[in-house]
């Protein structure tokens, strides 16, 4: 049949041969990459800043004045270690994810294998999509919020201006980046358990308004502790939730059409 598992049943000594041949692949393209990144990583950081002046010239302050300092003499150093192993985790994800696949693949069936992948396409561009709101919105929102507080000389005692450390900046956005992410893994999650029958569209509609609360309390947990990045995440967590609903309705259909055409090729 061409929905058998293709391969033969193998001694746990030729699946852990497997499991390392595949760990080998993986580890070798993250180390790659990250001899790569880490050799451009003052660009590579220079990139992630670029959301930080939007925020400065959003806030109609001076974008010549507008600087990062580092307070301890390793600090940059271990900061670029940092950002060189975010960007070489991005950049060696789909060979990482291609091994995982071809690990997996052969122990499933043709018709799990074809549902299987369209869902490991989908993730990291989902993945890229939140890191984009990220990047180009909710990061000079984020700071543009903090600026605001500043304090310029005359309206008070003491001046009070904002001088972001590398070190936190990075931590800020990396945090919002994974945050943002993960989130928008969810349509992701909510197909495939729609796809084996644990949830469906109703059960869904049906627990939306406790998803609303724990969508805040993730939001919490997940970003800076300022409302506007709480916030921005909580609502569009919520949304991804009525997609996840959506996308639910859509297997249910896809299923139920399925068991027509079957019930109609037997009744022949």
């Amino acid at each position: 049949m061409s929905d058998d598992i293709e391969d033969k049943p193998q001694p746990l000594i030729e699946h852990l041969i497997e499991l390392r041949s595949r760990l080998i692949w993986s580890l070798a393209a993250f180390f790659v990459a990250f001899i790569v990144c880490f050799f451009f990583a003052k660009h590579l950081f220079n990139l992630l800043v670029i959301p930080y002046k939007w925020a400065v010239i959003w806030a109609h302050l001076d974008v010549a004045k507008a600087e990062l300092i580092y307070t301890a003499p390793q600090e940059f150093f271990f900061t670029q270690v940092k950002v060189a192993m975010f960007s070489a985790m991005v950049i060696s994800f789909p060979v990482i994810a291609a091994q995982i696949y071809k690990f997996v693949a052969p122990g499933l069936y043709k018709n799990e294998r074809q549902a299987f992948l369209p869902f490991l396409i989908a993730s990291p561009i989902l993945f890229l999509m939140g890191a984009a709101l990220v990047y180009f919105f909710f990061t000079p929102m984020v700071m543009w919020f903090f600026l605001a507080m500043q304090q310029a000389p005359g309206e008070g005692d003491v001046a009070i201006s904002l001088m972001p450390k590398v070190s936190e900046y990075l931590s800020l956005i990396m945090s919002l980046v994974f945050a943002f992410g993960l989130v928008f893994q969810l349509p992701v999650v909510t197909t495939l358990l729609a796809r084996v029958g644990i949830i469906d569209s109703k059960w869904l509609a049906q627990k939306r308004k406790y998803f609303i609360v724990i969508a805040f309390i993730a939001a919490a947990i997940l970003t800076p502790p300022d409302p506007m990045s709480q916030i921005g995440l909580a609502l569009p967590t919520i949304l991804l939730y009525e997609v996840s609903i959506f996308a639910a309705k859509l297997v249910e259909k896809e299923r139920s059409k399925k068991a027509e055409a079957s019930s109609s090729t037997e009744l022949e």
